[in-house]
């Protein structure tokens, strides 16, 4: 296989991890009301069997950046996708709600690792012209695992209540009775097409240049210099620090844009606006929609564009969208398609650039002696903030008028603005290895 011909497999098939990322986050929307009603959870529980999840995804990223620096990027992909697996397997059997917070441990377990390895994989088998837009593609897998999900959601929601479909035995059971069940199972086949067809890709050039080992023309990669093994308390001391500071803002102020309050708790915020459980599902659907439509747009343009424009443009243009769905909360117009279409713009601007663009500057920006370790730690802490939301957004939408959440989301698009501004190079059309030169004037270290 040739180096041109094989680039777009090898990220379609690391891509894949971002597929059941985006999959794994979104079908859990349909599940919370019937879960809620299913085993009797109070808020604090809701927020429970929501973040547990992330809690795994902190787990997973806790060691995924020793395990890929250990063993390679290989085969800690094919670990996310087994955890795919058998989360999903288990999920739709569970029986009671302690089995179901284990296996949605597992899970998130599985997301964590695959947030962090495999755009971390596809940054670096890609040459820097169009690095971006193959990173980028990792979060249009997302995208397209979100609205996968969600058409799936739907899809089986009016299967349950269909009167034509009669299942019998455990059909009837995880699709009629508890249609919860077959959305989460539902995970299962793409997990399986993840586990063989990464079977089929080969280990990333620059870790194997890491250990030593000789590159082939079968590696498509421009350069690949040798990283060093590199613990988290001399990261500082190599003068770095500072970068590792600007990723890890980066990956929290993505989360604090307020996605996934809208991705698990959509329904629930549209059924506050008025729609019924069937009409918001539904809603997830239109939502997904976009949110594919856009992160092709960012595709498109973001090596034309650059990181730093995209970025600018899609937090002003969150910022606003909070700001007015706040008010038509605060203000009682929260019937009709209003609502929902600057539900539609916030998303769309989400999927324009914090989706895409903050993942593509975690896997770029990071000088290759602490990749590894730099963007672990600024997942962890995307995850840790995920995590935190996912338990303060329940108590937040009971406890006090909706409004005040999305003002509070809106907020923190501000600091977004700044950071890009002020301190976020661009690094369009750049190796990795010029990033790392820029940062190393920035801070007038010495090189090594």
């Amino acid at each position: 296989m040739t180096r041109s011909s094989s680039l777009p497999l090898l990220a379609f098939v690391a891509s894949l991890g971002g597929f059941l990322f985006g999959y794994d986050t979104a079908v859990i929307s349909g599940t919370i009301s019937l879960v809620k009603a299913r085993f009797a959870l109070d808020a604090v529980s809701e927020g429970w069997f929501v973040s547990s999840a992330l809690v795994g995804c902190i787990i997973g990223v806790s060691f995924a950046g020793y395990l890929s620096d250990r063993f390679g990027r290989k085969p800690v992909m094919w670990l996310a996708a087994f955890l795919f697996m058998i989360s999903a397997l288990g999920c739709m059997l569970a029986g009671t709600h302690q089995t179901l917070i284990a296996y949605r441990l597992a899970g998130g377990i599985g997301v964590g690792v695959a947030s962090l390895i495999c755009p971390v994989y596809i940054a670096e088998i890609a040459p820097a012209g169009i690095r971006g837009r193959l990173v980028a593609f990792y979060q249009f897998s997302i995208a397209l695992g979100i609205l996968a999900a969600y058409f799936v959601n739907a899809g089986l929601l009016s299967l349950s209540v269909s009167e034509v479909f009669n299942p019998t035995g455990i059909f009837n059971w995880i699709i009629t009775d508890e249609v919860w069940r077959s959305m989460f199972g539902s995970g299962m086949i793409p997990a399986g097409l993840f586990i063989i067809l990464v079977l089929l890709v080969p280990e990333s050039p620059r870790w194997l240049a890491l250990q030593g080992q000789p590159l082939t023309p079968h590696h498509p990669v421009d350069s690949a210099q040798n990283s060093e093994h590199i613990s988290i308390k001399t990261i500082f001391k190599t003068g770095f620090g500072p970068v590792l500071l600007i990723g890890i803002a980066l990956a929290m102020l993505q989360q604090l844009s307020g996605i996934n309050a809208i991705l698990y708790y959509g329904p629930r915020i549209l059924e506050n606006a008025g729609f019924s459980l069937s009409s918001a599902l539904g809603g997830q659907v239109v939502i997904g929609a976009i949110m594919v439509v856009f992160t092709l747009l960012a595709i498109w343009k973001v090596d034309q564009w650059g990181r730093r424009t995209m970025l600018l443009i899609g937090a002003t243009g969150a910022l606003v969208s909070h700001t007015i769905i706040g008010i038509l909360f605060y203000s009682g117009i929260t019937q009709g398609v209003t609502m929902l279409v600057f539900i539609l713009i916030f998303i769309a601007c989400f999927a324009f650039s914090y989706g895409p663009v903050v993942w593509i500057c975690l896997s770029e920006i990071f000088p290759n002696r602490i990749r590894g370790r730099a963007m672990a730690i600024a997942t962890l802490m995307l995850w840790a903030t995920n995590a935190l939301l996912g338990q303060m957004v329940p108590l937040l939408l009971e406890k006090f008028n909706t409004a005040y959440t999305f003002w509070i989301f809106a907020l923190f698009c501000i600091p977004t603005i700044l950071l890009v501004w002020r301190l976020l190079p661009e690094t369009r059309g750049k190796t990795l290895e010029e990033i790392e030169e820029y940062w190393t004037a920035q801070f007038k270290l010495k090189k090594k």
